[in-house]
């Protein structure tokens, strides 16, 4: 599994934790988390120590859009799942293997648009120490898993955007996150984004500006930084 980068202080502290907790209810009892058609798993990890998100590259066994791409484990949401919750939850067993209890989960980014329009509910999630943890990635969903400090998200050299135009117009930018095993980009890039304004609001202010819809059928289907 690769890894980059160092650092990251106390960003998954007990301190921390109960703070991004306290935010994503208050989010959540506002209405910020709706109804969802599918979910992903926000996976934070220490890696040697070091607070890190963990990443998935998708199969390109599974052909289509998404082949290939960098993501968070999820999918779309099954009739027997309770919440968006329980969607993260089974997703990420049948993906890697790991199961893990409700009670790791911090809770709930507000749901974002994908590249049809429909609503991903993002789930934080706090995997503990990566080296306590066997992962069993699935081959026909998942070709690499690897992982990325909060540090190295954090330093603007390894920030990027993309600006995008509709109608012949400047329309929105979406962020770009550079300098690792692989690109970040798209939907996950977006999802990292607010996880950083979550866990670091002091050391990271977001750039871009996030359509509650997208606005056009090429959103989130990524371009060069």
């Amino acid at each position: 599994m690769a890894e980059a980068g160092a650092g990251g202080g106390g960003l998954l502290s007990g301190g921390s934790e109960r703070r991004c907790r306290a935010r994503l209810a208050a989010a959540a009892a506002g209405g910020a988390a709706g109804a969802a058609a599918a979910a992903v798993l926000v996976p934070l990890c220490s890696v040697r120590g070091r607070p890190a998100l963990l990443f998935t590259l998708r199969s390109r066994r599974l052909g289509g859009p998404h082949s290939g791409d960098v993501s968070f484990p999820g999918g779309r949401r099954d009739p027997a799942d309770g919440d968006a919750v329980a969607t993260a939850l089974r997703e990420t067993r049948e993906e890697l293997g790991l199961a893990l209890a409700a009670g790791s989960v911090w809770g709930q980014l507000r749901p974002l648009p994908d590249r049809q329009g429909q609503l991903v509910a993002p789930v934080v999630a706090n995997l503990g120490h990566l080296e306590d943890l066997t992962l069993t990635p699935n081959p026909d969903e998942v070709e690499e898993v690897f992982t990325l400090p909060l540090a190295h998200l954090l330093r603007e050299e390894n920030q990027g955007y993309t600006h995008f135009r509709t109608a012949g117009r400047y329309g929105y930018t979406l962020p770009v996150f550079l300098n690792g095993p692989h690109k970040v980009w798209g939907l996950t890039a977006i999802v990292t984004e607010l996880t950083l304004e979550l866990l670091a609001p002091g050391r990271y202010r977001r750039k871009t500006h996030v359509p509650a819809r997208s606005p056009s059928a090429r959103f989130l289907q990524g371009s060069s930084a």
